[in-house]
């Protein structure tokens, strides 16, 4: 059957695909719609696979919370190219997905591929648009924190046109500790903390910096008697360096630590927990 610029254009609309792509599906499909978006789907799949052992080290990365500020999100879709990544239309697709994720909060990243995007599960929908865009897709990470009413509230930060997201939960709700909450959300993704406070450091990282710590007083020359104790005092500025609430303020003059920056808007102020995800 003809296939009109009419018929093109509506699945460009419904797909997002190139028009000569969309008019090649319609041919192979007779003018069927239903079976041209799954020869689109199908070339999506095609491309997906072929292109699965590129890097996707580009991308988006989107942090949302919801409307009570209860919950929040962080989702990374990743791609080839920094072109791809800044382009309208696939930040739109991320942000759909953290949309989703934020509806749903599931568990884990697989269970987010699962979830519906419009009739068809998300993980069909990066395959489909991996034919639509022409580079690897990937969903490559995901992050939630789930809060209760009355327990304090969730605030997103999106740092370098979507380059990296951070999501931080504080213990009082208000308008007023908004600004506080994004502050420390910018330290986060200035400084990577790697826990809230040392005792949220796993106990592998804890082991690992104290033979480390031994290891280096020892090729100092220091006695063996004196290589726990300094051992002890290097992992304490680690503690300092690489925990949230222990960091120096970034924005501080006066070595102010962010849990004390915290403490200066409210003597019962704290971060509870914190997401952050990032290209690369």
């Amino acid at each position: 059957m003809a296939i009109t610029a009419a018929d093109v254009k509506k699945l460009r609309d419904q797909t997002g695909a190139g028009m000569m792509d969309c008019k090649k599906a319609l041919a192979a499909a007779d003018g069927d719609f239903e079976k041209a978006i799954e020869e689109l789907r199908l070339k999506g799949q095609k491309l997906s696979a072929k292109r699965a052992d590129r890097e996707a080290k580009e991308g988006a990365v989107i942090a949302k919370t919801s409307q009570n500020k209860n919950n929040g999100v962080i989702v990374r879709l990743s791609c080839e190219t920094d072109f791809v990544s800044k382009g309208e239309a696939f930040v739109e697709l991320a942000s759909s997905f953290a949309d989703i994720a934020l509806k749903h909060l599931p568990d884990t990243k697989e269970e987010l591929l699962e979830l519906d995007a419009g009739g068809i599960s998300i993980g069909k929908k990066i395959e489909e648009q991996t034919g639509v865009i022409g580079e690897k897709l990937e969903l490559a990470g995901y992050a939630k924190i789930v809060t209760k009413a009355g327990e304090g509230q969730v605030l997103p930060y999106i740092h370098m046109g979507n380059r990296a997201a951070v999501i931080v939960a504080i213990n009082l709700e208000g308008p007023q500790y908004e600004e506080p909450a994004k502050n420390v959300a910018m330290q986060v993704a200035a400084m990577h903390p790697i826990a809230l406070d040392k005792d949220g450091v796993d106990s592998s990282v804890v082991e690992k910096e104290i033979e480390l710590g031994k290891e280096m007083a020892r090729q100092e020359g220091k006695p063996e008697a004196m290589l726990e104790k300094i051992a002890t005092g290097k992992l304490n500025k680690f503690f300092k360096e690489r925990t949230l609430l222990n960091q120096v303020y970034v924005k501080a003059t006066n070595k102010e630590t962010v849990s004390g920056y915290l403490k200066s808007v409210h003597d019962d102020l704290t971060i509870t927990d914190f997401k952050h995800i990032k290209l690369g």
